[in-house]
């Protein structure tokens, strides 16, 4: 199997939901990224016109960036070498959950997004190999 770099074009508004609701505390993150071709390795930007969607205070705000941003470059390290990350994230939309959303959550939603810009990449039968594992832990909590 020969080389391929993601993303081989641009993938753009992928939205990408991490919600578990079993009983409180419950988990929830919403995100809508763009992937743009890029030079080597992986940029992470804030669109300018980023839409926000529930009540955030700025300093929660950052760190769910921060935590995405974390679980992005996370999943795409697990690429391979077949598959090197050359990419651009931007963050287009973001949508908490003013009880339910904290860091482990956007940090998994990151990964979320990574697997939905593959499948929308190279298809959902894709030779691209992620290794496979239930759900993310969440490790950090905000209550």
């Amino acid at each position: 199997m020969q080389s391929r770099t993601f993303p081989p074009h641009p993938v753009r508004g992928v939205r990408a939901v991490y919600a578990r609701q079993s009983s409180c505390p419950s988990d929830f993150a919403e995100v809508t990224v763009d992937f743009e071709p890029w030079e080597a390795g992986v940029a992470f930007e804030v669109a300018a016109d980023l839409v926000t969607r529930g009540h955030v205070a700025p300093q929660d705000l950052s760190a769910y960036r921060t935590a995405l941003e974390a679980g992005i470059r996370a999943e795409l390290a697990e690429l391979g070498a077949d598959t090197p990350a050359a990419v651009a994230v931007v963050l287009r939309g973001i949508r908490v959950h003013e009880v339910d959303s904290h860091p482990g959550a956007f940090e998994a939603v990151g990964r979320v997004a990574v697997r939905n810009a593959l499948a929308a990449a190279y298809g959902r039968s894709t030779e691209v190999q992620v290794r496979v594992r239930a759900a993310p832990r969440i490790t950090a909590r905000r209550h």
